[in-house]
């Protein structure tokens, strides 16, 4: 699939359907605690969500990855909880711990929240750190904003924080159904005007991840996940109709096989566990992935002959951008980025 696109971007072009070699590459998570420049400017900042909400500091971590690699894509460095505590859950972040909600709130005051602009208002620093990430961001790599999806968000809002069962989450969705639906349709709102301001802001594309899509059976996939991400891409595209957007359901093909073919600007983001292969042979403008972020624990062999082993993968001429599967470690040896990089970058 490619339509007519031109640019210096090689990763912009690569989301219009355009195979590029070599290839385009950013990591999930590529600004993070692997970096001894994020830990040190984490320390001075004072903690995860001060980071967030200063845009000076957003923007360092931001361009750090860059400064030291070269990615042909840099990534806002936000969070995908800021959505709910803009809509008026609280949120904080315990050491060692994760995130960690308040009660949920009633569904209209969080409506009221969206339609005042009040939810905005919170975010309002995200997309003053996108304007500044963009000034400062070579004119040669692609800056992408994101947010998490509905069905993600959702449950981090009903659980209070982090679950491995979604119990509580699947009750209200399978047990209240009008009451879960009503709070999937806030978010798709909300998901989708977050992106679009960050869009206006000067991202290049967006992506939306939806970490836990994969915890649903089929029905409850395209339902939950499948159905939401195709109604934000609508909503984004009626204010920006020629931005990229990228798309990840992880561990769950049957919404990555119902979203296929929903909007020409539409990418697919492969999590490590699924077929790289058979994902590129689906309707999207590009793939994306799919390295195991844990393969990057190895020496500087394993990892080459891990990431050639991905290039394989896909023909030459479908448009693929090279990625992790999801972010990486924080264990991972910063050295072993460039492992990947130089291999990526060999492969022209």
């Amino acid at each position: 699939m490619t339509t007519p696109f031109s640019s210096n971007k090689p990763l912009l072009s690569a989301l219009h359907g355009q195979s590029q070699w070599p290839r385009p590459a950013w990591f999930m998570r590529q600004a993070g605690r692997y970096l001894p420049e994020y830990r040190a400017l984490r320390a001075e900042a004072g903690g995860f969500l001060d980071l967030c909400d200063n845009p000076d500091f957003a923007t360092e971590v931001t361009l750090q990855p860059i400064r030291r690699y070269d990615f042909d894509g840099s990534i806002l460095f936000s969070d995908i909880l800021t959505i709910p505590r803009a809509l008026g859950q609280d949120l904080a972040f315990a050491a060692g711990e994760g995130p960690v909600l308040g009660a949920l709130p009633e569904l209209q005051i969080m409506a009221d929240r969206l339609a005042s602009g009040e939810a905005f208002s919170v975010l309002s620093p995200a997309y003053t750190a996108v304007s500044q990430i963009r000034a400062a961001l070579p004119n040669t790599t692609t800056l992408i904003g994101f947010a998490g999806a509905p069905w993600t968000l959702a449950t981090y809002m009903i659980e209070g924080g982090s679950s491995k069962a979604y119990a509580a989450t699947k009750a209200m969705a399978y047990g209240d159904p009008p009451r879960f639906k009503a709070l999937i349709d806030l978010l798709v709102r909300s998901v989708a005007q977050h992106l679009v301001a960050q869009i206006k802001a000067g991202a290049d594309a967006v992506m939306v991840f939806d970490s836990w899509a994969g915890s649903l059976d089929r029905d409850a996939q395209l339902a939950w996940s499948a159905d939401p991400l195709e109604r934000i891409v609508r909503l984004v595209r009626d204010e920006a109709a020629d931005t990229p957007i990228i798309v990840f359901p992880r561990k769950a093909m049957f919404a990555a096989r119902a979203l296929a073919g929903i909007d020409p600007l539409v990418s697919l983001q492969v999590d490590y566990a699924n077929d790289l292969h058979a994902a590129a042979r689906l309707d999207f403008a590009a793939v994306q992935g799919n390295l195991d972020p844990g393969r990057l624990l190895c020496g500087r062999d394993e990892v080459v002959q891990a990431t050639r082993d991905v290039l394989s993968v896909v023909d030459h001429q479908r448009s693929h951008v090279f990625n992790l599967g999801h972010g990486i470690f924080k264990e991972s040896d910063p050295d072993a980025v460039h492992w990947v990089l130089d291999a990526v970058r060999a492969d022209g």
